[in-house]
């Protein structure tokens, strides 16, 4: 069966599907976007998901391409028409077809509005979480408003690469002031030797994952003691557990940083609980 998108209004096969090669997301990176995790063929926490990307579309001065609703529509459209009961959603929304031409477009255009949804290897993702990952530590290079979800991304495939070529699985921003920030495509977390877990708090320098945000519910209900604040890679050598979350990942435990094992090598107790738990506290559309 044919993959299935949505381009601006269309459903079309996904080798036919395309955008103007003067959309501003092409040429500038003009543009934000969304991921959603599908499970069971619905959207996981769907309405936090359309909350970042309406700050996004604010901070970046992109209108709205469409009403929530009607978005909410097409989305569950592709899920549907591409046969996904669990895998990903992706959404982006850019500023528009224009003239090229650093500055906003004199007049308004219409943003443009892509979907696709794709399915991902349930027993793999389990498989991968049970034997856990490796991340490396690359220096921080990106802009200073990361918390927009930008489709500017060239940094985070440089450090993805470069974890690839090393082994590893995941790459760790580290700051000029020697505090990790947060991974790739992923929020960074540890675990201390006795039992408090560990995590940056949001600013611009990280992305308010949506993740991270009903991770932190799960953890408030268990009683498992959270701090908020920046960590080095030397501690996180010396963490008891560590792991890193995003919507494709939910919680994946980290078994080795830099080529140091973590802990006694093997995923924490405390992660496992967490990716356990996490969907009892998620929403479901």
């Amino acid at each position: 069966m044919s993959r299935i998108a949505y381009v601006n209004g269309r459903y079309r096969e996904l080798r036919n599907a395309s955008v103007n090669v003067q959309d501003r997301g092409y040429q500038f990176a003009d543009g934000v976007y969304e991921v959603c995790e599908v499970r069971g063929g619905r959207l996981v926490d769907y309405p936090r998901h359309m909350a970042r990307l309406q700050r996004s579309l604010r901070e970046l001065r992109i209108s709205e391409p469409m009403p929530l609703p009607a978005l909410a529509i097409v989305m569950h459209e592709v899920v549907w028409r591409n046969r996904v009961t669990y895998g990903l959603v992706y959404l982006q929304v850019t500023r528009g077809v224009a003239r090229r031409d650093h500055a906003f477009p004199p007049h308004p255009v219409k943003p443009s509005v892509v979907v696709t949804a794709r399915a991902l290897n349930y027993e793999k993702n389990q498989q991968t979480a049970a034997n856990g990952i490796k991340v490396v530590t690359v220096p921080e290079n990106r802009w200073p408003r990361v918390d927009i979800k930008s489709v500017s991304l060239l940094p985070n495939v440089l450090a993805k690469q470069e974890a690839r070529e090393k082994g590893a699985y995941e790459a760790w921003y580290v700051g000029s002031d020697g505090f990790v920030t947060e991974g790739a495509s992923s929020n960074a977390w540890i675990v201390t030797t006795d039992g408090r877990v560990v995590t940056r708090s949001v600013d611009h320098g990280i992305l308010a994952g949506i993740t991270r945000a009903v991770l932190m519910e799960v953890m408030d209900a268990l009683q498992i003691r959270l701090e908020e604040r920046p960590f080095t890679p030397a501690e996180a050598y010396e963490a008891a557990e560590a792991f890193v979350t995003s919507a494709s990942q939910i919680v994946m435990p980290v078994v080795a940083i830099d080529g140091r094992t973590v802990g006694n090598g093997q995923p924490g107790g405390i992660a496992r609980r967490l990716r356990e738990e996490f969907h009892r506290f998620s929403a479901f559309s």
